[in-house]
């Protein structure tokens, strides 16, 4: 298979994905496999294809493909990130606890604080940023650390490599959430993380128009656990979003670089306006995680948060804006911000959100791939 050839870069495998692999036909764009079952050769005998909820050609090759980009041994793809996420979690016992990001996407807070609580799975709160802090935060019960780095919305940076080495030291599950940066940027399983987490309708996704999530297993044993709770419940990606996301991936690595460049320039601009406070971008030099970003990503991504004078003022830049759009999510082509107190981390309870600093003056910018200058001159009139 063109993806798994060892000789080329990982640019070239992303576009490679599904190339070849119609033997029959020859098509460079693999095929949609809409069928919901499969006929059999025999008794005891299998095309390899039963029903398409435990496996189809589509995903298949969709499947093996993100295993390679992220350096896994199995990927699995799913309806939406959350459902990746719940079925992660279904991993985990009654009375078992996990150390998880503070600095993290609501509905992730929300399904574990309002679901998987009364199931019996704990959560402490923490910054991961902070390695001691984690250590800390461990209990006899603990069985995993999820990070998401950068954290969402304010940007914090979690030591990879030192995270890594912790669990290892314990005996615990390492969970990385790569949505903000992608394997082209980040590669969390070779600072030894044993599950990534995408919400794949993001940046591996790109354009707006499916919903999607991927849960990467950096070994066999463990990847084999998750599709069998993956098959059990059901939670899987429609062929033809599959082949959807395929046909994504293959820009990914190009628009990765617009999204990094488009991004710094941004945020450079933020910080020289004078309505704006602070600003939250890993590229920034003066950013707590610039020095440790650059150790461990090849990007610092497309996503920022900038802290406005007063939520009036959010208020009216959400208002006032004419080309960038007033929208939840992040990761597509174009550029989209939004208010995380009141939508993305409006779950989070507003004590919580306060001393977090996700307050009403904090805007999250997804930086899209449009010209620089017109995101710019956007935020110009906006904040005007």
């Amino acid at each position: 298979m063109n993806q798994n050839n060892p000789q080329l870069s990982l640019e070239s495998r992303i576009v490679q994905i599904g190339v070849g692999r119609d033997e029959r036909t020859g098509a460079i764009s693999f095929p949609i496999y809409p069928s919901a079952t499969y006929r059999h050769p025999a008794v005891g005998e299998s095309t390899g294809f039963d029903y398409t909820r435990s496996g189809n050609p589509t995903r298949q090759v969709l499947e093996q493909g993100l295993a390679t980009l992220e350096g896994g041994e199995r990927a699995l793809t799913f309806g939406s990130g959350m459902a990746a996420l719940t079925t992660l979690f279904l991993h985990f016992a009654s009375g078992d606890h996990l150390v998880v990001s503070e600095d993290l996407y609501g509905g992730t807070y929300r399904v574990l604080d309002q679901i998987f609580a009364k199931l019996g799975l704990s959560a402490s709160y923490v910054d991961t940023s902070n390695t001691e802090a984690v250590e800390a935060a461990l209990t006899p019960n603990t069985r995993a650390i999820l990070v998401e780095t950068p954290g969402n919305p304010l940007l914090g940076v979690a030591d990879l490599r030192a995270l890594g080495e912790l669990c290892r030291r314990r005996g615990l599950l390492f969970i990385v959430d790569n949505t903000f940066l992608t394997p082209v940027l980040q590669r969390p399983l070779e600072f030894g993380a044993d599950v990534v987490i995408h919400s794949a309708t993001k940046y591996l996704g790109g354009h707006s128009d499916l919903c999607a999530g991927v849960l990467v297993a950096r070994e066999a044993q463990l990847g084999e656990r998750l599709y069998f709770l993956q098959n059990s419940t059901g939670a899987i990606l429609p062929p033809q979003d599959c082949w959807l996301l395929i046909r994504s991936l293959k820009t990914l690595s190009l628009r990765m670089e617009r999204h990094c460049a488009n991004a710094l320039q941004v945020a450079r601009w933020l910080k020289t306006h004078p309505k704006v406070g602070a600003v939250y971008y890993p590229g920034l030099e003066d950013h707590p995680g610039h020095q440790l970003s650059r150790q461990q990503a090849k990007g610092f991504g497309g996503m920022l948060s900038f802290r406005v004078d007063s939520p009036q003022t959010a208020r009216q830049v959400l208002k006032s804006l004419r080309m960038i759009s007033f929208a939840e999510s992040l990761g597509g082509v174009e550029s989209l911000m939004t208010l995380p107190a009141v939508q993305t981390h409006g779950d989070i309870p507003e004590a919580e959100r306060l001393r977090l600093g996700i307050c009403e003056s904090l805007l999250r910018l997804s930086v899209g791939i449009e010209s620089a200058d017109d995101i710019i001159a956007d935020l110009e009139q906006a904040l005007a």
